[in-house]
């Protein structure tokens, strides 16, 4: 009679996932006490895991004892197309936002210094604003460009700044890296920017980051519609609509989350009834 393999509990598989979920959001690795603290796995069992991990060469450990993701692990996660699943994770979460505001909504990454469109839901309104998907535009100039350089690692984003041409789209586009690290400064206090017809006269957008576990951004969210439906006055319910999105989003994608950055945030009730009001 042919021997029947028994699966690892599920149990057993939650925990080493959890290991690996710690381990990935700490770049300088962790001790096995720290692993424990963090997971709320007993020492033995976590030691047990974190030992065959290392043989199988999922996890390194240093001379400090300090446990880090393996080259095994980095190998198999290199290897993953991180802008397809993106994409997969956020198209449920753009189309909540596409109903609830029924304008423009944008998914976009930084690639070579500017922004680059991955995923576009195009407003129902015939006088709309859209922009195709691998479309490429300035960082200085878009709501999504801001938010993106605003929360980058500070070193990348010293070398992303550097590479910006201040080239004037409109009369008020941002012309100098002294304004547009004080723009910078305000988003992250805020925790979301605004192109206010900077890019296009007559075109306003609000967007906010999809940050990581580390608070960085791995891309942006943005609904964008033209002035004469996004007032001055509808920005803060749209900015509370987009950062609730781009925090959903970063939940989908395994990201823990992190604490509100506005201290205004209004309830669901207030922020729906201001949302209704921009509709025609």
């Amino acid at each position: 009679m042919p021997r029947v393999a028994k699966s690892a509990p599920v149990g057993v598989i939650s925990k080493v996932l959890r290991i690996l979920e710690v381990l990935q959001s700490s770049p300088s690795g962790l001790t096995l006490k720290a692993i424990c603290d963090a997971t709320g796995i007993h020492k033995s069992t976590a030691h047990r895991f974190v030992k065959h991990l290392e043989r199988e060469g999922y996890l390194i450990c240093t001379e400090t004892g300090a446990y880090l993701i393996g080259p095994r692990m980095a190998q198999m996660t290199a290897g993953v197309n991180h802008r397809a699943t993106l994409q997969v994770v956020t198209r449920p979460i753009l189309l909540e936002l596409w109903k609830s505001t029924q304008e423009t909504v944008n998914l976009a990454v930084l690639d070579q210094g500017r922004v680059l469109y991955v995923d576009v839901v195009e407003s129902p309104h015939e006088f709309r604003l859209s922009s195709r998907v691998g479309t490429r535009r300035p960082l200085h100039s878009t709501a999504l460009g801001k938010a993106l350089s605003a929360f980058l690692p500070e070193d990348q984003r010293e070398s992303t700044l550097g590479t910006i041409d201040f080239r004037p789209l409109t009369a008020k586009t941002i012309m100098n890296l002294v304004q547009f690290r004080q723009e910078l400064d305000q988003i992250r206090r805020r925790g979301y920017a605004v192109d206010d017809e900077e890019a296009v006269m007559g075109a306003r957008c609000v967007s906010a980051p999809v940050l990581n576990s580390s608070g960085e951004a791995v891309a942006a969210i943005s609904v964008s519609g033209p002035v004469t439906r996004i007032s001055p006055d509808h920005v803060s319910a749209l900015a509370d609509a987009v950062m609730s999105a781009a925090r959903s989003i970063s939940v989908d994608m395994g990201f823990s989350p992190r604490p509100e950055l506005r201290e205004d945030k209004p309830t669901d009730s207030r922020r729906t009834e201001k949302l209704n009001s921009m509709r025609y």
